[in-house]
């Protein structure tokens, strides 16, 4: 049985690993080690007999640095600055900040999402999307929130990067699939703070969050639902492209306080569904949101975006904004 040179035995004397088994165990192509080696003096440093430089741990820790300040949204050459000066290992955290000059856009493998005055943390994210890392984009979705909030959140962070994602696809017709992975960790990260926040007294009648029939886009509804569980109110999201039968079902038997009636698309913002909502004791308020509604029925308050969405439905509720 032989050992493969790609993996070398824990305290066996080797030289190291080779350009792709790093590029594998990082996750990026191998042209980009060969750029920060060329670049930023980012190469590996052990010699074999034919003269095959091999990354050795050392080597591996500072690409792990450089790569870990590239997902928080530092410039290559101030990543490579820190990695260069950090000496740290692998689990060693790297406190950083934002460096002077930061280009407006993220480039990964040849992609590029074009974030125009975007902070560091949405350009973080935009490069772990690029990536493909699923867990990054939730690790670094979930800080922002911790730190920052979950409305400022999606103001300043998700929607900057899902913009550049669509103005990406508009342009080269590519990219869906980053969109998929971003909002799926966004969903992660907002439900499972609707899922920590308070449970609300029984007595406290729910918002029902519905997509309108044929209406696919149910993420801000998501990430409205959790920022309303943390004021204390319960929710009812019933997801995408909700039949008009099931939402007039939902209505009968939750008695709602109020009912929040989303559309991307002004093909499915059809004003009748909300003439076709029963009549109940006690009565409830509906709401439109999303930029379909190009205009509602003048009993219904369009509520045009989160945190408006959240401060209208706060005071008609009755509770604090608590985020």
């Amino acid at each position: 049985m032989t050992t493969q040179p790609d993996t070398p035995r824990p305290g066996a004397d080797t030289p190291g690993l080779t350009v792709a088994a790093v590029a594998r165990r990082l996750g990026i192509a191998p042209a980009t080690l060969r750029t920060w080696d060329r670049r930023y003096g980012l190469g590996p440093s052990a010699h074999t007999a034919g003269s095959h430089r091999r990354y050795r741990p050392a080597d591996l820790a500072r690409l792990e640095v450089m790569q870990r300040a590239l997902l928080q949204g530092v410039t290559p050459a101030e990543a490579a600055r820190l990695a260069l000066g950090s000496g740290s290992t692998p689990s060693s955290p790297v406190l950083l900040s934002a460096a002077p000059g930061v280009a407006d856009q993220v480039r990964v493998g040849g992609s590029v999402l074009r974030l125009a005055g975007a902070g560091r943390r949405a350009r973080g994210i935009g490069r772990a999307a690029l990536a493909m890392d699923a867990s990054a984009v939730r690790r670094l979705v979930d800080e922002a929130v911790t730190a920052d909030g979950l409305v400022p959140t999606w103001d300043t962070v998700v929607r900057p990067v899902l913009g550049a994602i669509a103005e990406r696809w508009e342009s080269t017709g590519a990219g869906v699939e980053i969109e998929h992975l971003v909002s799926e960790a966004v969903i992660a990260v907002y439900g499972a703070r609707a899922l920590a926040a308070p449970r609300p007294p029984a007595e406290v009648r729910p918002v029902l969050l519905a997509c309108m029939p044929g209406e696919r886009h149910s993420l801000p509804l998501s990430v409205l639902a959790a920022v309303i569980a943390e004021c204390g109110v319960p929710c009812r999201p019933l997801g995408a492209d909700l039949p008009l039968d099931a939402l007039v079902a939902a209505v009968q038997r939750s008695a709602p306080a109020a009912v929040v009636l989303w559309a991307q698309d002004r093909r499915t913002a059809d004003p009748a569904a909300i003439d076709g909502l029963p009549r109940t004791r006690p009565a409830f308020r509906s709401f439109t949101a999303g930029p379909g509604w190009e205009s509602s029925p003048a009993s219904v308050t369009h509520l045009g975006s989160l945190s408006e969405a959240v401060d209208t439905l706060c005071v008609f509720l009755g509770v604090t904004h608590r985020n």
